[in-house]
């Protein structure tokens, strides 16, 4: 049996056809929980899902843009049909900005960011919500970043959707703490991923955060983020809620 307490957990997992989100699924399933991957590419959460049954698992693929309203009811009613219910999200899945200074966002960068970093993780949360309040307990975990804990670390969409993600958390995790319910998140540091940054060359976003990024220290794998996120969402952090967790290397101490 399961140490964490996850053994037979339904749990949803965003962004998990790779990176940080991949590693959290593989991580949840070999502990025994079943797991929703959903991802915008219905190749790559058909893989992790394969992966995962092919190690003796049980997971199930939702693809789609999380920013839709259907794609997120789908992705919970996944959860609860097939497994019966909804006990754990992770509201992973993200995007990056072009590291823009403010003066310098365009309406279609704002907007896009913070709908899918921001309005999809609130969607989602809404919508698994009834669930567990339903079962009188429930874990959620949000990746949040470094860009959360401060201004030198992304640009300004990314940075706010991220200072967003955190008040989410918090926010959910006093309103519902009583029902049994908990909210946490992570802070991700410099993480080897497959997530691009599109900058514009000599523009002041760069430019700027040029000079801060070099106190990242090692990058981490995706492994580490997720070795925190299933802690958090575990027995083991079963008194830990409303914590933002940096996982970082010392980043955010410096």
């Amino acid at each position: 049996m399961s140490s964490t307490g996850l053994e037979n957990r339904s749990v949803v997992v965003t962004g998990a056809g790779s990176g940080i989100g991949r590693a959290a699924a593989l991580r949840f399933a070999a502990e025994g929980a079943r797991v929703v991957v959903a991802d915008i590419d219905a190749d790559r959460a058909e893989a992790v899902v394969q992966e995962i049954r092919a190690a003796g698992g049980t997971a199930e693929a939702v693809a789609g843009d999380l920013s839709d309203q259907a794609v997120v009811d789908r992705v919970v009613s996944t959860a609860v049909e097939r497994f019966g219910g909804l006990d754990v999200l992770v509201n992973n899945a993200g995007i990056m900005d072009r590291m823009s200074a403010t003066a310098d966002v365009t309406d279609e960068e704002w907007e896009r960011v913070i709908r899918v970093n921001l309005t999809a993780p609130f969607l989602l949360t809404r919508a698994a919500l009834p669930h567990m309040l339903a079962r009188g307990r429930g874990a959620i975990v949000n990746t949040a970043s470094e860009a959360s804990l401060r201004g030198s670390a992304a640009g300004t969409p990314y940075t706010v959707s991220k200072h967003g993600v955190v008040g989410l958390t918090r926010s959910v995790a006093i309103m519902y703490r009583d029902a049994g319910i908990r909210a946490n998140a992570i802070a991700p540091g410099g993480t080897r991923t497959n997530m691009a940054v599109d900058v514009v060359p000599g523009s002041r976003g760069p430019t700027v955060a040029a000079s801060y990024l070099g106190n990242i220290g090692r990058v981490a794998e995706a492994e580490e983020q997720a070795a925190a996120i299933v802690f958090l969402a575990s027995e083991a952090a079963s008194n830990i809620n409303g914590a933002v967790l940096p996982v970082d290397n010392g980043w955010s101490a410096v």
